[in-house]
């Protein structure tokens, strides 16, 4: 079973023909898993293609398990607004600047969002002309944090993402 699963696998990667960025125009959402210090959660991603190797888009995000803190013997759960983020970000798509397959994109950005300014550096591989799978990382570069006190490290870190990403 394993043997069929594997050769079915690369039978399919081999005759991909998706394309994982199409230029001006381009529309994508990624939907995936946040993964970071102090908790997981999720996030939603779109981009529009404004050339042929630039996009931009905006970024929501939540921690859905963020972890409570104790202070004087009290356990404090994060607020709503401690657990949300929001980002507009610019990306710049390289894959076919460097060589990559049409169907596989890489593509390092900017954000500007309500608790930093940052740098992400993502990769998306598509299966079909509309599916595909993507992982990012992310760090800030500055920091303006809009939720001082315990919970004010939580959208101001290193965080990886990994999901689906979709052709509109």
């Amino acid at each position: 079973m394993k043997k069929t699963l594997l050769i079915a696998f690369l039978m399919v990667t081999a005759f991909v023909n998706a394309q994982a960025y199409k230029g001006k125009g381009d529309k994508k959402i990624q939907i995936g898993a946040l993964i970071q210090d102090g908790g997981s959660g999720i996030i939603v991603t779109n981009d529009y293609g404004i050339g042929e190797n630039m996009s931009f888009g905006f970024v929501a995000s939540y921690m859905l398990n963020a972890e409570s803190v104790t202070v004087l013997n009290e356990s404090i759960k994060p607020a709503f607004k401690d657990r949300a983020d929001l980002k507009a970000r610019f990306n710049a798509n390289i894959g076919n600047v460097i060589g990559l397959k049409e169907h596989m994109d890489l593509y390092p950005g900017l954000h500007l969002g309500t608790r930093n300014f940052g740098g992400h550096l993502g990769f998306r591989y598509f299966f079909t002309d509309g599916f595909g799978v993507y992982a990012e990382t992310a760090v800030p570069i500055a920091k303006y944090d809009t939720t001082p006190g315990i919970f004010g490290d939580y959208n101001n870190q290193f965080t990886f993402q990994i999901g689906a990403s979709f052709n509109l």
